[in-house]
């Protein structure tokens, strides 16, 4: 079985399915930090939405196409500073998947472990959730408070970033 980054999803030559480790291993961080902090249940759309953008980050952080994951604890730092509040971490990604794009036009391949980082990027992008309204003036009727339709990129953020503090 071949590593993600060597090829697309099978080598034609002997057959063998590409497995997309960086992508999975990148998920497999993410979760687990969420699982760690317990901010959300874990069959939660606002979960997969912070699962999502942390493994975006672990995984486009990774300039080598390695394994990202492997050097957590060293890393933590680092992606707390691209998803920290401040930060345009929306343009960060869509730089990063160009340049990751202009690699695999080069090496005429695109590896599967890039397929499945743009269709999690395409699904914080296209998928909105019903979020509390921070901007706006509580009502003291309402338990829960006003709401609005997020971008899930917007609510899985911050929710990556504090699980990343609370680890």
């Amino acid at each position: 079985m071949l590593h993600g980054n060597e090829g697309g999803t099978s080598d034609a030559a002997n057959g063998e399915l590409t497995v997309p480790m960086a992508w999975l291993y990148a998920e497999y961080i993410a979760d687990e930090l969420l699982r760690t902090g317990d901010l959300m249940p874990p069959t939660s759309f606002e979960f997969r939405a912070g699962r999502d953008a942390l493994a975006l980050t672990i995984f486009l952080s990774d300039a080598g196409d390695e394994l990202s994951g492997i050097r957590v604890v060293s890393q933590l730092e680092t992606w707390s500073s691209l998803t920290a509040y401040d930060q345009p971490w929306q343009a960060w990604v869509r730089a990063r998947f160009a340049e990751r794009e202009t690699r695999a036009r080069r090496a005429g391949r695109r590896s599967p472990d890039l397929r499945l980082a743009t269709a999690a990027w395409r699904w914080l992008e296209e998928t909105e959730l019903l979020a509390p309204d921070l901007d706006a003036v509580p009502v003291p009727e309402e338990e829960d408070g006003p709401q609005v339709w997020t971008p899930a990129w917007q609510l899985g953020l911050p929710l990556g970033h504090l699980a990343i503090h609370l680890f």
